[in-house]
């Protein structure tokens, strides 16, 4: 049962009981209505008490139900929160733990809240695109005051109860059991007689409401260029403001319908349960027992390893940080005090926590160290013969049991777990830099990884609060496979008539962090000429620009140079426009016989956000990814792609892929067309109509 009912001394508890966090899906509805009604028919009940199992009151909205019919199946939120508020006997709220979105805004619907201290309360909608639906716009100002409203409904943040406790938002705050003082003050408002108050009932008082949501609307506007809802959240509280509460609950319906509706919110919404779905693997289920991981080994002491250690001390873990030379696990120590004595700097972090976190380090050069780590990953230089060498003297030191990780970004992980005499116990763990920031994990399954390996190191992701997708083997795996290919076509339009701040502009323009050549500058340009190094010996037959070899040649790597595809200048991270580079795609061109031509922004968007969706499908159709929304998940946590457009795989969706497919077709009969055959799932979904995430 989604709701269990009880009676004690003459009052009625209604508990809702929907693991995890008691979402508000149908079952649990209809059990709230039923109980309430079940209450005003037994004459011995004074009261209602409505609260949680477990570790919630209620987090909201069951997601387990969003775009299935059970979600708008009556009762819905609406019509429950009309029963709770329309009882004859009074109804208490008792709140604990966490009350957020729709759990809050049923404690807002019944007439009296009692809370304990540390629960979090919240209206989190806005991060989904959307705004609080079932009256929380409304009645939460008048519950807390416009201020306080209008800053939890835009933000979407949490507040812990007891700094609401001064507000009309809880009737008493419990100090004891939080059950059993509702039930008291049950009693209490059950002996008085009615009616009894509805917070739709109270004033909205603010000295200056209209100025204040004013203030409010010029703060959100240049931070909402890209989504609508935070502005629709501030017309539905004014709204009530001005109109009263019955209008201000039909404005609030009305933004959230048209909220709904736009591409943005349908891409956090993709974000929001991409990043859940993430966590699932086909073969694995939930119950796979997982190893214990108390300590664990990072080799290799510079910007990777270091970044890589601070992830697990953030968490608790102690690591034992191996380097080969004294040197150099003195200089990754430093970084990585340096790395917390920063956060210190800004608040982030406390003294006493940086050194608690120092402690966890154990600094050796030696293997042996590493005997009694349950996990040990690897961060040395992207070349297989030294992960051999390393592998290779971890199979003799690490303990039975242990899971030894590669964090390869290019590298055939089963070629590295073949090193070994226990493959079952490799896998990839690719860490992206700065690894203590970044928050994608790419877990690369080899061949023979086993399933409790896998299960395990998903569920360590949660614990140093990475965002993990599961990539299978190939080069590259999801990321810097798809990447390759992005970076091909920005070559390509640079010999056919762009330049480099051109393609940049306008790909930051539709919403990525930084362009394709701002980001080489930024990464290294060498790095990029190592891999297409390899490519030429390894695919002879895969058509590169050599533009970039050029620039290479002339040792232009980027910032670290200071100079790159851009101008830079001492301790300035700038990008300036290089007239030589210029000149040199020009020269470039004209040597090739190329006629160089005018090329739309429009132009350069499709085809480096296409080239992404067209590799994209080809790791799907190989089962490299499982899921679309898996390839979305690494591009927005791992490679800037705009959160309000969802990734490339629900982007091309939006677009449609009838579009897509024409738009491929079309650059596949321009110069450097070999690169646009459509993949066969693009021409299968299209032809049916369909999306990736259909």
């Amino acid at each position: 049962m989604a709701v269990d009912y009880t009676t004690r001394d003459g009052i009625a508890v209604i508990t809702l009981n929907n693991p995890p966090v008691n979402g508000l899906g149908y079952s649990t509805r209809l059990g709230i209505v039923e109980g309430v009604e079940r209450a005003q028919a037994d004459a011995s009940v004074s009261a209602i008490v409505i609260t949680g199992a477990g570790k919630a009151f209620s987090g909201g909205a069951d997601i387990t139900e969003f775009n299935t019919p059970k979600a708008t199946q009556e009762p819905t939120l609406h019509t429950v929160i009309k029963a709770v508020e329309n009882s004859t006997k009074p109804v208490v709220a008792a709140i604990h733990s966490v009350a957020m979105g729709g759990g809050l805004e049923l404690a807002l619907g019944a007439h009296y809240r009692v809370a304990s201290a540390g629960a979090q309360i919240a209206l989190p909608e806005v991060k989904l695109g959307l705004l609080p639906g079932a009256g929380g716009t409304q009645r939460l100002p008048r519950a807390v005051g416009l201020e306080t409203a209008l800053n939890m409904i835009v933000s979407g943040a949490p507040v812990l109860s007891e700094k609401l406790a001064g507000t009309g938002l809880f009737d008493h705050m419990a100090d004891g059991d939080l059950l059993d003082a509702a039930i008291t003050f049950a009693q209490k408002v059950g002996a008085q007689s009615g009616p009894h108050p509805k917070v739709r009932d109270r004033k909205i008082e603010h000295p200056n409401a209209e100025g204040f949501i004013q203030f409010a609307r010029n703060g959100v506007t240049p931070l909402a260029k890209n989504f609508p809802a935070p502005l629709k959240c501030i017309d539905a509280v004014e709204a009530g403001v001005k109109l009263g509460f019955n209008k201000g609950m039909a404005v609030e319906r009305e933004c959230f319908v048209a909220l709904v509706q736009t591409p943005e919110s349908r891409a956090l919404r993709h974000a929001f349960f991409g990043e859940r779905a993430a966590s699932k693997i086909p073969d694995v289920p939930s119950s796979t027992p997982v190893r214990k991981i108390e300590r664990v080994g990072v080799i290799g002491a510079g910007t990777m390893g270091g970044g890589i250690a601070m992830n697990f001390v953030n968490a608790g873990l102690p690591v034992t940080l191996l380097e080969t030379k004294q040197e150099a696990l003195d200089r990754g120590l430093a970084t990585i005090r340096k790395n917390y004595e920063s956060a210190v700097k800004k608040g982030r972090l406390t003294a006493e926590k940086l050194e608690e976190r120092m402690a966890l380090i154990t600094p050796t050069l030696s293997y042996d160290a590493l005997s009694d780590a349950d996990l040990i990953i690897e961060a040395v230089f992207e070349e297989l013969s030294v992960k051999e060498q390393v592998f290779s003297k971890l199979d003799q030191v690490a303990k039975k049991g242990a899971i030894l990780a590669s964090n390869t970004s290019t590298l055939d992980v089963d070629k590295i777990a073949a090193f070994t005499n226990r493959p079952e116990d490799v896998v990839g763990m690719h860490f992206f830099s700065p690894a203590n920031v970044m928050k994608l994990l790419e877990v690369v399954r080899g061949a023979k990884t086993s399933k409790d390996v896998l299960a395990t190191v998903m569920q360590l992701a949660k614990k140093i609060k990475k965002t993990a997708v599961v990539s299978g083997v190939c080069d590259g795996f999801i990321g810097n496979r798809m990447i390759e290919q992005y970076l091909r076509q920005a070559l390509f339009m640079l010999e056919e008539g762009a330049l480099p701040a051109q393609v940049d502009r306008a790909i930051e323009k539709f919403g990525f962090a930084m362009g394709p050549f701002r980001m080489s500058d930024l990464a290294g340009n060498d790095i990029g000429w190592a891999i297409r190094k390899r490519r030429y010996q390894e695919k002879p037959d895969l058509k590169y620009s050599k533009i970039a070899d050029r620039l290479c040649e002339t040792g232009r790597f980027g910032q670290k140079t200071g100079a790159g595809w851009y101008d830079y200048k001492a301790g300035d991270r700038t990008a300036h426009p290089s007239k030589i580079v210029d000149e040199m795609i020009a020269a470039y061109s004209k040597e090739q016989g190329i006629t160089r031509r005018k090329i739309s922004d429009e132009e350069i968007v499709e085809r480096l956000v296409f080239a992404l969706v067209n590799e994209g499908a080809l790791i799907l159709e190989e089962g490299i990814a499982s899921k679309a929304s898996d390839v979305d998940m690494v591009y927005l946590t791992g490679y800037g792609f705009p959160l309000y457009r969802g990734g490339p795989m629900l982007y091309a969706d939006t677009v449609g892929l009838y579009n897509v497919e024409r738009a491929m077709r079309r650059y596949g009969a321009q110069a450097n067309g070999e690169a646009w055959k459509p993949a066969a799932r693009v021409t299968q979904l299209a032809a049916e109509g369909r999306g990736f995430n259909s």
